[in-house]
């Protein structure tokens, strides 16, 4: 089959590898459509970061680079366990997430914080990732992808569950409350989805690139551009004077995050989203006077995702396809997937990749 392999730094290999078997309790998913993450484009720019190497191998599963890319994908059954629920061709939606299964988190329902915590397509280079033709799959972390959600959209499910989890983190209902999200990238743009399904109040996105305010002003109530305006004055504008209740920051930057500690009301929550390059600094006196509430967001654990799909399910999800901003073949995947992300991000909120389209496609 073909795939795309990770071998370090700027060096991602579109290969002939032999499709990966299978072993007890393992589906072989035919995939349709995998998306670009902005973890794999750090390892692209900058790594070998999570991706195991020959010095420092995965702790779970023992795997080096050379490995398949790719975590957000969606597919089809090609073969089952004898015995199992799954058909072959059932469409299906995957849980990329490896764990232990035997830790202190994985057995108290927090497997997402797992000792030996690692992903498909980048942990395992046995079972393989989403940029490919194949990818074995634990058949517990399968899907069953709902009638009302189209496998052409199906992959950003991923990312929402992120969102999802980051939404839950708050220990309350969102219900009416008035939220501000810090960066309208992809994170952002899918968090934004998830908050219309939690019906909160006002929501406002704090993004200073203009290019990426057309991906998201149907979602939001406004966006604030923290190039030319004050974030906190404004969201202070909209809200009688408190603040927002909320902020989620899906920038990763110090300053949105100052920014968005600045929005909050006395006693409001900072939800940490996103992957810092450089640890954060808290802006300590507002910090304090405001009792405020710093929490961070860890990806996402299997109740999480199983809420998702059920969500997915009940169509309470609304605008996660506007996510989808480039469609692109598996032999183009560095020059119109990697590199365009590169070299225009704001251009770019998901890239789908499928081995299923032909080269030149875009």
């Amino acid at each position: 089959m073909r795939a795309a392999q990770y071998y370090g730094r700027r060096d991602i290999r579109v290969l002939d590898v032999p499709i990966p078997e299978p072993g007890p309790g393992e589906c072989l998913v035919e995939i349709e459509w995998c998306g670009i993450c902005g973890s794999d484009l750090h390892e692209y720019v900058a790594g070998p970061l999570g991706i195991p190497t020959a010095e420092r191998p995965h702790a779970l599963t023992g795997s080096t680079l050379p490995l398949t890319l790719g975590h957000e994908f969606c597919g089809r059954i090609k073969s089952a366990p004898e015995g199992s629920k799954w058909t072959v061709g059932q469409a299906v939606m995957v849980d990329p997430r490896l764990v232990c299964r035997k830790c202190l988190s994985c057995t108290s329902g927090s497997d997402h914080m797992c000792s030996g915590l690692g992903f498909l397509g980048i942990s395992d280079s046995r079972r393989g990732g989403g940029l490919s033709e194949f990818c074995v799959v634990e058949s517990d972390h399968i899907y069953a992808l709902p009638d009302n959600v189209s496998l052409d959209y199906a992959a950003v499910i991923e990312p929402l569950a992120v969102g999802h989890h980051a939404a839950k983190m708050v220990n309350s209902s969102l219900e009416g409350l008035d939220v501000l999200i810090v960066g309208g990238g992809p994170v952002g743009v899918g968090m934004a989805s998830v908050l219309r399904a939690h019906r909160v109040g006002k929501m406002l996105l704090s993004e200073p690139s203009s290019a990426r305010w057309r991906h998201a002003k149907e979602l939001v109530d406004k966006v604030i551009d923290p190039k030319t305006e004050n974030v906190g004055d404004i969201c202070r504008d909209l809200t009688g004077g408190k603040g927002v209740d909320v902020v989620f920051d899906c920038a990763g930057v110090q300053v949105g995050f100052d920014a968005g500690v600045d929005s909050l009301k006395h006693g409001g929550t900072l939800v940490n989203v996103s992957i810092w390059e450089q640890s954060p600094a808290i802006p300590f006196w507002k910090f304090f006077l405001k009792e405020l509430k710093i929490v961070s967001s860890c990806c996402y654990n299997a109740q999480d995702f199983q809420e998702m799909m059920d969500m997915m399910g009940e169509g309470k999800l609304e605008g996660y396809e506007k996510m989808v901003t480039s469609r692109v073949a598996l032999e183009d995947v560095v020059a119109k997937g990697f590199e365009e992300l590169v070299n225009n991000r704001d251009d770019q909120v998901k890239i789908l990749i499928s081995p299923k389209l032909k080269a030149g496609h875009a």
